[in-house]
């Protein structure tokens, strides 16, 4: 093996162990491993342990050595690591306090905790839940929910299932937080929250956003799905089945690989022409763009003219507690007045 060769290999060891240390460090440091006075210290030595392995190799003839004995600390860190599990038994924050489940009884699908709470603010809301029995052989319509606080890169993407034009029920995939908990981008690589199916109607989960979430403010487009209405009822049996299994085997919510867009594309799966995975999923701010360019949206409009004339803030704000928020906040929505 020639000189080069050599330093090559030796140059994409270290880089390997320079990741494996930063993942090390940052688990340690975020995860639920350690103690919070152990966190930074601990995670501290296992990073530097990993650079002065790194420079080991590349500068030392016992590099192999050191190598090896880094490699062994991961191994007992990744032991470690999957030793933490997820739990449908802790402290939850009221909004994800209750799970949902549904019962089958052949078309007939009842929804069990539909969330339904009444806000005054985003913060102060009095909880409540109902169970409804739906009628497979109605679900007539999919809409996309696309919410916006941060820019045009990253949206918070739901789905509502619609049956005979009246009745609709939304699903938002999120993270499960203890009471104590706030989000944040970089835990939830890391173990910290469960994953929660939010069921809910749109008077909650769409109006939190449109009318009571000020800081920021959110900006929310309902679109229109097109489509064999059987993807759509295929699509919702597979909702219900992953929050059936999520009642009884917890899982834990992932940033980047379980999330509120990666998992719906992973839900439609079920329909065969199901889109393929774009980086457009992973900044999900261009979802609804990329469901468009693949035909599954109204494109009798430009893009640009059907997102103007997908926002509901307005309409969701006139409509507020009404009882038929839903029919009110589509009613002057492109190509969702007919499935």
């Amino acid at each position: 093996m020639s000189v080069l060769a050599r330093l090559f290999g030796h140059l994409v060891v270290a880089l390997v162990i320079l990741a494996a240390a930063a993942w090390g460090a940052l688990a340690m440091f975020y995860g639920s491993l350690l103690t919070e006075a152990l966190r930074a210290p601990v995670a501290g030595l296992f990073g530097l342990a990993g650079i002065v392995a790194a420079v080991i190799m590349l500068f030392s003839h016992r590099r192999w050595k050191a190598a090896g004995a880094f490699a062994v600390a991961f191994v007992l860190l990744l032991a470690w690591w999957s030793t933490i599990q997820p739990s449908n038994g802790r402290e939850w924050q009221p909004e994800v306090a209750v799970l949902p489940y549904a019962t089958i009884d052949g078309d007939l699908v009842t929804l069990h905790n539909i969330r339904n709470f009444e806000y005054r603010t985003e913060t102060d809301f009095t909880p409540g839940y109902y169970d409804k029995t739906f009628d497979l052989r109605r679900l007539d319509s999919v809409d996309l929910v696309a919410t916006y606080w941060m820019g045009p890169q990253i949206a918070h993407i739901m789905l509502s299932f619609g049956f005979a034009g009246q009745d609709y029920v939304a699903f938002s995939i999120e993270t499960r937080k203890e009471r104590s908990e706030e989000y944040s981008t970089v835990k939830g690589f890391f173990r910290q929250y469960e994953l929660f199916y939010v069921m809910a109607d749109e008077r909650d989960v769409i109006r939190v956003r449109t009318n009571y979430r000020k800081d920021p403010p959110e900006d929310v487009y309902l679109y229109r799905i097109h489509g064999p209405i059987e993807n759509g009822r295929r699509l919702f049996m597979e909702y219900v089945r992953k929050i059936n299994a999520l009642k009884e085997r917890p899982e834990f919510y992932n940033t980047l690989t379980t999330n509120c867009t990666t998992n719906i594309l992973m839900h439609t799966r079920v329909n065969p022409g199901h889109l393929p995975f774009s980086w457009k999923v992973l900044l999900s701010g261009y979802t609804p763009e990329y469901v468009y360019d693949n035909g599954r949206l109204d494109t009798s409009l430009r893009f640009e003219d059907l997102k103007t004339r997908s926002r509901i803030n307005e309409a969701a704000q006139a409509a507020d507690r009404a009882a038929d928020f839903s029919l009110r906040i589509r009613a002057s929505l492109p190509g969702t007045k007919h499935p």
